[in-house]
């Protein structure tokens, strides 16, 4: 039996061992550690990749959705601001804007792409809101233009959760470069990985990049003046070096997940599974590969199935974030999510990355197959 894991970090690692081992001797011979010229020289060609002006490295995705709304200014802790966000992502999103002194208000996605619903959006923006922070699910783009639009007729700011989508594209256009800011995770699982935590603020506006720089630096605006309340947090050099040898093979290795995601598609066609896909003009960076059972029990029943034949599976995600027992105090009376409920039932995340073997695929595929029958 070919055991298949979900995701397999160690053979990235071997295959750059070479690449790895050149940025660790740069940083150590150098002997600068943060706040350095790797970082400099990645913020620039990220940035340049992106196609926005300026990016400011920090600690973590979490940290840079919190910074780029403080950096905003959109928000005034402890005022009571909403940030709407969808109902169905990672828990980090909901946590960022709580950090960043604001209440996340949460909308329900749409049952077919499972992004943010734009027309549910509409109807969640109180008085009280000021800042949408729209995600960019799986890698696939949510409606941004929507986002934006209605972002632009209330007068709030959008902060796009980029974190799993390093190099999807919509017309052409980066995503994580339409809103005011964009932010990016470099957990070592994300298309672009470090090996530890990072994240980045990615923006044309100068004003916001100088302040987010502040910010993560303790809001200093030089050494021991500390001019805003700012926090410790900063893409170190090290992590910065690693990430430079990463982003000059990102495209290469997004093609390749496209390739597998397409042979997925093709394989998995016609089974009483519903395939989560990219909107159409999205040239997604396919971070994950998930489909939809027709019911729960279904959804635990495959995956059971994958189990025993040693391919491993995860969900993304079962529990919607009103759901948490540490964000329901935001979540009104009466309010209801019932597509991110349904989904998180129903979705499971099949293997997909660009070490993943065709053997592995072909694996999985006929494991799917056995279950409903038509191996």
């Amino acid at each position: 039996m070919l055991n298949v894991p979900f995701l397999a970090l160690s053979r990235e690692s071997e295959r750059a061992r070479e690449e790895f081992e050149g940025a660790f001797r740069r940083v150590t011979e150098r002997g600068h550690y943060v706040l350095g010229p790797e970082l400099e020289a990645f913020e620039a060609e990220f940035a340049a990749w992106l196609g926005v002006r300026h990016a400011v490295g920090v600690g973590s995705g979490t940290d840079a959705i919190a910074l780029a709304l403080e950096a905003t200014g959109a928000v005034t802790p402890g005022a009571g601001d909403e940030v709407l966000t969808p109902a169905l992502s990672a828990a980090f999103t909901a946590l960022a804007i709580h950090r960043a002194g604001a209440v996340p208000r949460f909308v329900d996605v749409d049952p077919a792409t499972l992004q943010i619903d734009p027309a549910r959006l509409e109807r969640a923006i109180s008085p009280r809101a000021r800042a949408i922070v729209p995600v960019h699910l799986y890698g696939n783009a949510c409606d941004i233009a929507a986002v934006c639009e209605a972002a632009r007729a209330r007068g709030l700011v959008v902060i796009e959760d980029a974190c799993q989508a390093h190099g999807s594209r919509v017309a052409g256009r980066a995503l994580g470069a339409f809103g005011a800011a964009g932010c990016f995770s470099f957990y070592p699982t994300k298309n672009l990985g470090a090996l530890g935590d990072g994240g980045l603020v990615a923006t044309d506006d100068e004003e916001l990049a100088r302040r987010a720089r502040k910010l993560r630096h303790g809001g200093q605006s030089s050494t021991y003046c500390h001019e805003l309340l700012g926090i410790n947090s900063r893409l170190d050099e090290l992590q910065a070096a690693l990430l430079r040898s990463k982003l000059a093979r990102l495209e290469a290795r997004n093609r390749r997940r496209r390739e597998l995601a397409a042979r997925y598609d093709q394989a998995l066609s016609g089974l009483p599974l519903r395939l989560v896909q990219p909107p159409e003009g999205c040239e997604s960076s396919r971070h994950l590969y998930v489909a939809r059972a027709r019911s729960g029990a279904e959804r635990d029943q495959l995956r059971a199935h994958l189990r025993d034949r040693g391919i491993e599976t995860l969900v993304h995600y079962p529990l919607p974030l009103p759901l948490q027992p540490a964000l329901r105090p935001f979540v009104p009376a009466g309010e209801e999510f019932p597509a991110a409920e349904a989904a998180a039932r129903e979705v499971v995340s099949l293997p997909l990355y660009p070490e993943l073997g065709d053997d592995e695929l072909a694996a999985v595929v006929e494991g799917v197959l056995s279950f409903f029958g038509r191996a």
